[in-house]
């Protein structure tokens, strides 16, 4: 089941049914499944299971669903609820220890820690504090800490208003998810080097990031990957007139079914905050959050 569940969350089949994997005795095959399910918007479900997990004696899986728990309050806008349990993921991750392709050892619990608190760190407007953390950051031989420093190296240098810098490092992640086959990690790439080209704006970058985000919409569209689906069809709008429209309904549509499955809190929390483009949920018309830099880190 596990490598099974590993296809899920890191590989080729991000769409699966893994339900039945929540009452599994393995603890790394539920945290796997959270992982999917977090991915696929269902963010309370993932919650309950990551809560539990934070206290498993498994210092490894107990850091990466302080880690996981906290990327899900990021994309719902929540920084300042993820910086706690990041620093939790950090602390508990300990000792070293590599190996796992995936991450799923220490030195992976380690790098997810301070990436998120990187992360953490952008959503407070401290992008040179993000850096030093970054600089910290050893992947210790995981292509998934190698994207996701991609991401947020990028979302810095957006941040930072360095649109040029920033196409490097994502299009480096965009390279190694592609390579292993990581689709959902591969969608995402392609959602951060599509919005820094087309942030950058250069003419032959402005084209190549709009087809990345248009092909990579309608992925996350096939697959159900509600998260990716709202922010990819905001950077369309007003650089994609003939998707517009439909790119609206569908960053609603996708905004309002990620909502419906997070907790009252979280829910609450995203309706508030300045990184979430609420102002969809109230007029349909184009974000109260501007979706170009505030989306990217997970």
């Amino acid at each position: 089941m596990e490598e099974e569940l590993r296809r899920a969350a890191f590989g080729d089949s991000p769409d699966l049914d893994v339900w039945p994997a929540l009452s599994s005795p393995s603890s790394r095959v539920r945290w796997l499944a959270a992982v999917v399910l977090g991915g696929q918007g269902h963010y309370a479900a993932a919650a309950t299971v990551l809560d539990a997990l934070r206290h498993d004696p498994d210092p490894v899986i107990a850091s990466l669903a302080l880690s996981t728990r906290a990327s899900h309050h990021r994309q719902l806008g929540a920084h300042h609820l993820a910086r706690g349990l990041d620093g939790a993921a950090l602390t508990r991750a300990g000792g070293t220890g590599g190996g796992d392709s995936d991450g799923i050892d220490a030195d992976g619990a380690r790098a997810d820690a301070l990436l998120g608190l990187a992360a953490d760190s952008l959503g407070a407007g401290r992008p040179e504090e993000a850096r030093r953390l970054l600089a910290r950051v050893e992947t210790g031989g995981s292509w998934r800490a190698e994207v996701r420093r991609g991401w947020v190296s990028a979302e810095v240098e957006l941040v930072s208003g360095r649109a040029h810098a920033a196409v490097a490092p994502a299009e480096e992640a965009y390279g190694v998810a592609t390579s292993r086959k990581a689709l959902r990690h591969e969608l995402k790439s392609a959602l951060v080097l599509g919005t820094s080209l087309v942030v950058w704006g250069t003419p032959d970058g402005l084209t190549r990031g709009v087809e990345l985000v248009e092909c990579e919409l309608n992925h996350s569209v096939t697959k159900r990957l509600h998260p990716l689906i709202w922010p990819s069809a905001l950077v369309l709008v007003g650089h994609a007139p003939t998707v517009g429209a439909v790119a609206i309904d569908r960053a609603t549509e996708a905004l309002s079914c990620v909502l419906r499955r997070a907790g009252p809190v979280s829910r609450q929390v995203a309706l508030d905050s300045p990184w979430v483009p609420s102002g969809l949920l109230r007029s349909g018309e184009p974000p109260n959050a501007d979706p170009q830099k505030n989306f990217l880190t997970d």
